[in-house]
């Protein structure tokens, strides 16, 4: 005989009624943690999830069935069935096409989003009041193979290095996996195009110091054992898994933020949804100031024209953007029959 399941609940957060059903659904396998244990877990930053989806149009990437049943990308808010207070904005994706993302103007909106089996957050790097400009800067150090978090880790102090002489603060932030994420708050003032020059001029400076190490080649042919810097990440319409959220795999980790001086000892794993609410209780947010000022990305566009004028011009772009104007053949570079040999 089935056990009965949970009868469903009504829970209150930032002055909505949220339904919880289901909660004893188990949406880890591998550590037992259920619907309510991820709805519970996203109470629990509220915080500093908030800081980092705060009025930002939000890609949901739902496992209604637990992270080892099927997924989805929810980029439109339904029109039906929607409580009336859930705030959208709309965005426009590279083929001009738009939509209605969700766009959370407090926590309930993110319980809500946890009721309909979201684990993973994935906001633009924008506000609802000037969707087209970007107010981050994020910075994805990704390690290839043969490579692995101590690697990104080492990476991201070196860039540190780079912002400090740029008189810029950067917040770190463990992936969930094995990467490092690297976030400057940035004045809301240039295109999505001109933020991706100023990371890809941003990521060349890295690697230029430490070749061993990074490599900006869109290429994976010719990464080699470095650590990639995504500049692309940086394009429209593509997220990274915000600060609290949880990853969708077998041990429910954190995309953390840690300062940095914890981000050469840190092991990722152990920041996951039972450890991270009391970790941000105990020790605070070290993501607290990231909201504090803006910056002026003027030096990197400038160094994206210095590399320009030395041959060094725009990167290709994701394969499901269109042709973008200066941007070079988008063909692998083995099977590139005009390339010199």
């Amino acid at each position: 005989m089935g056990g009965t399941r949970a009868a469903a609940e009504e829970i209150e957060v930032a002055g909505h009624t949220v339904r919880l059903s289901s909660p004893d659904r188990v949406i880890f396998p591998k550590r037992g943690f259920t619907k309510a244990d991820v709805f519970h877990y996203y109470l629990g930053v509220g915080d500093g999830i908030m800081r980092a989806l705060g009025d930002r149009p939000t890609t949901l990437q739902r496992f209604p069935d637990g992270v080892e049943g099927e997924m989805f990308f929810q980029k439109r808010v339904p029109t039906r069935g929607v409580p009336p207070w859930v705030r959208t904005a709309e965005i426009s994706f590279p083929s001009g096409r738009k939509a209605a993302e969700l766009c959370p103007a407090d926590l309930a909106h993110v319980a809500w989003a946890a009721q309909m089996g979201t684990i993973v957050f994935h906001p633009w790097p924008v506000r609802a009041a000037d969707v087209d400009r970007p107010d981050e800067l994020r910075v994805d150090l990704d390690p290839q193979p043969g490579t692995d978090f101590a690697h990104a880790a080492t990476a991201a102090g070196e860039l540190r290095a780079i912002l400090d002489e740029l008189g810029v603060t950067g917040w770190p932030k463990t992936s969930g996996g094995r990467g490092v994420h690297v976030y400057l708050r940035i004045q809301p003032r240039w295109s999505f195009v001109e933020v991706r020059r100023a990371t890809i001029a941003l990521a060349r400076e890295l690697g230029r110091r430490r070749p061993d190490l990074v490599t900006t080649a869109w290429w994976k042919e010719e990464r080699g054992e470095r650590v990639f810097v995504d500049f692309n990440q940086m394009a429209r319409d593509r997220t990274i898994a915000c600060a609290y959220s949880l990853r969708a795999n077998a041990r429910a980790t954190v995309s953390t933020p840690v300062t940095w001086d914890e981000l050469p000892d840190v092991d990722p794993d152990d920041f996951d949804l039972r450890t991270v609410p009391q970790r941000l209780a105990e020790q605070g947010d070290p993501h607290a100031g990231i909201d504090d000022a803006g910056w002026d990305i003027t030096p990197l566009l400038e160094w994206a024209e210095r590399d320009a004028a030395a041959g060094e011009g725009d990167m290709p772009y994701p394969p499901d953007h269109p042709k973008m104007p200066g941007e070079p053949k988008r063909v692998q570079p083995s099977k590139d029959r005009d390339r010199p040999r």
